[in-house]
């Protein structure tokens, strides 16, 4: 990793202790749920990810293929013919920390030789076997996603996840992945069923024990059932992370990032003042 990507990326995880942190979503992909398609021109992807950087965002998360359910796999090859032209470009042209979403190991290294400085895998290193080395060989960030294949309503979701980050954070210190670049995710909105993603949220204070950051994904996301109150709403998302804030979520994902950027810091303003 060259010198400036290694001090961006130590100035974003020193940012980790006193949050909020915004990740600003910037999807390369023709099918995601909330914004498949609106930035596929390479032009439109860089005004984006700058425009969120200037609206508050601390990192840019790029993705080139979608994750939301029952979306088609695409090849590494496709994933980084999407993905490398606007990697290279934010780089040099957007002041903020890139990030990678992905959970090939090939298209992680390739990333973070065009400047990424964290990977965000929502298969925690268990998808690829190659990818625990090849965030190792890299020196980016990892952020380690609670996933599953498919929802099990039998499925105790809290043991499932503490079973699923010990053997992720196991690989991880397999590969010399040093703990202090990891961040958790609890992975609401991924192979759960509403009962569960309640469950995973409400877990998150416990998973700060670990002491390792906590990151939230719920950005539009219906993630409580279509009998809930509707989260995929800016006020529902808002209303879901500064919920997540309280039990100790240090860096949140999301899609409008102004918005989240002034309620976060006034939530985290207050809370310091009155402690």
């Amino acid at each position: 990793m060259h010198a400036s990507a290694r001090a961006q990326r130590d100035a974003f995880l020193r940012k980790l202790a006193s949050p909020p942190a915004v990740m600003g979503i910037l999807n390369l992909t023709p099918d995601s749920f909330s914004d498949g398609g609106r930035f596929a021109s390479f032009d439109a992807a860089v005004a984006h990810a700058a425009a969120m950087v200037a609206a508050g965002a601390d990192v840019i998360d790029v993705g080139g293929e979608s994750t939301r359910p029952g979306a088609a796999a695409v090849s590494a090859s496709e994933e980084l013919a999407r993905i490398a032209p606007v990697l290279a470009r934010l780089a040099s042209e957007v002041a903020a920390p890139i990030s990678i979403d992905t959970y090939k190991g090939e298209v992680a290294a390739r990333a973070a030789e065009l400047g990424a400085v964290m990977v965000n895998d929502v298969w925690g290193l268990q998808k690829d076997s190659g990818m625990a080395d090849a965030v190792a060989a890299a020196e980016t960030a990892l952020v380690i996603v609670h996933n599953r294949v498919e929802k099990e309503a039998s499925v105790d979701i809290v043991a499932d996840m503490e079973r699923f980050f010990d053997r992720s954070l196991a690989l991880a210190a397999k590969a010399g992945i040093p703990r202090e670049r990891i961040v958790l995710d609890p992975g609401i909105g991924f192979a759960k069923t509403s009962a569960q993603n309640r469950a995973a949220f409400a877990h998150v204070a416990k998973l700060k024990e670990r002491g390792l950051p906590i990151l939230v994904g719920v950005s539009r996301k219906r993630f409580l059932g279509s009998d809930a109150p509707a989260l995929d709403t800016l006020a529902g998302t808002i209303a879901a992370n500064l919920a997540a804030a309280t039990l100790g979520a240090s860096i949140f994902r999301v899609h409008d990032v102004a918005e989240h950027a002034a309620a976060l810091k006034t939530f985290f303003t207050l809370r310091d003042t009155t402690l």
